[in-house]
């Protein structure tokens, strides 16, 4: 067997092709496409840590990676997940006081108002599809609330994301329509900027404006319309498609799952403990990408400096040495919290907003159709760079 990032496989169903991983090739290497990846609980949680040892900066997909001419991105680049320290806890130190639990309990009646909305646009439905018409509109809307975007804007913000994550099988490249995207919104997010430096506004993009960071030099210096276009892109991306992909999951695996279903229903409060596990179970990003800046050995075998490795969260998270009975779901589960949002330093800054819009999305999607049927075998998957998960589950209400 051979672990291959790119492959229907590994979209669609690549349960047994982690176990094979996990018992027989804990440290594998794909010589074709040339790199390495740790796939046991224990070596990703390493690996996310020793910061020394695997840099953030080369990039985070199989193409950033493995790329020769993709260079060095610079700490001034702007783009915080692509940053080591001591950049990255500067400029994380800006946007985390936005996501500190108090922050987000804060926005809890703004969440509860678009999922509200989105539901309401559907109730005379007989049918629509979890994903394009639920999962996919709300997160954007919320994320976007919190950063500055203008509301007529955060749809297309969404699609340009979609577009820049979509990939060809076999491919790690984006597509054409790929690049265009990411150029429309680079435009988009720098004009934003542009605008609240002229009329200043009480947001994210606002605070971003007035802050002060610290440069590697000691220097105190605003950031500048670059640095704060690429933290747009960066959160609305990541903060609306974890989640899309959270909801699209929990709604595909409740449907195989019908006796876990019937404990949440029993008990809604198990929304929060629910969402952990659909988390585990298939997480909205199967892989997280670093490049090994000196040899490490794992289990008699050795990643050499200079090589792309993958963190495999979706097979770690199933990894019997650190879960009981792995491949069983259980939404009342104890044991390690799941990887799915990163770990270490680079751990996701909106995690506390994402398991929020989860568990709300959850309660109403059940409060208000209880007999949810899902069609299991029109769900078709995306293929996308760092993010796995449904992009269709059509549902019917009746």
């Amino acid at each position: 067997m051979e672990f291959d990032p790119l492959s229907e496989e590994f979209f669609e169903d690549p349960w047994d092709m982690y176990r094979w991983l996990r018992d027989e090739a804990p440290v594998h290497h794909n010589e074709s496409l040339g790199f390495w990846a740790v796939s046991r609980y224990d070596d990703c949680v390493e690996v996310h840590r020793d910061v020394a040892t695997y840099t953030s900066t080369r990039g985070l997909n199989l193409a950033q990676l493995t790329s020769a001419d993709f260079g060095q991105v610079s700490d001034a680049s702007g783009m915080m997940i692509m940053m080591d320290p001591p950049m990255h806890e500067r400029l994380r130190k800006l946007v985390s006081r936005a996501f500190t639990p108090r922050r987000i309990a804060e926005w809890e009646p703004v969440v509860q108002q678009v999922v509200g909305d989105v539901l309401a646009s559907l109730a005379d439905r007989d049918a629509f599809d979890a994903v394009v018409d639920l999962a996919g509109p709300f997160p954007v809307e919320v994320i976007c609330s919190i950063v500055g975007v203008p509301k007529g804007d955060r749809q297309q913000i969404r699609h340009w994301t979609d577009s820049m994550l979509e990939l060809e099988v076999g491919s790690p490249f984006p597509s054409a329509a790929g690049i265009e995207a990411a150029l429309a919104l680079s435009e988009y997010t720098l004009a934003l900027v542009a605008d609240k430096r002229r009329q200043p506004s009480d947001d994210m993009i606002g605070h971003l404006i007035d802050a002060e960071v610290e440069r590697a030099d000691g220097e105190v210096e605003h950031l500048t319309d670059l640095e704060i276009s690429r933290f747009l892109s960066l959160l609305t991306a990541a903060g609306s498609e974890t989640v899309t992909k959270l909801v699209g999951n929990a709604v595909m695996t409740f449907a195989e799952h019908p006796g876990e279903l019937a404990r949440l229903q029993a008990d809604p409060s198990l929304a929060g403990s629910a969402v952990e596990e659909v988390l585990r179970w298939r997480a909205p990003s199967q892989y997280q990408g670093r490049y090994a800046l000196r040899d490490r050995a794992f289990h008699g075998q050795t990643i050499p400096a200079g090589s792309p490795v993958l963190i495999v969260t979706g097979a770690a998270n199933r990894d019997e040495r650190a879960y009981e009975d792995p491949d069983r779901f259980d939404i009342t589960r104890e044991g390690p919290l799941g990887i799915s949002f990163g770990h270490g330093i680079h751990y996701c800054i909106g995690a506390h907003l994402a398991r929020l819009e989860g568990r709300t999305a959850l309660t109403e999607i059940y409060r208000r159709w209880p007999d949810l049927q899902v069609d299991l075998d029109g769900i078709e998957y995306v293929h996308m760079a760092n993010v796995a998960g449904p992009k269709s589950v059509p549902v019917a209400t009746r």
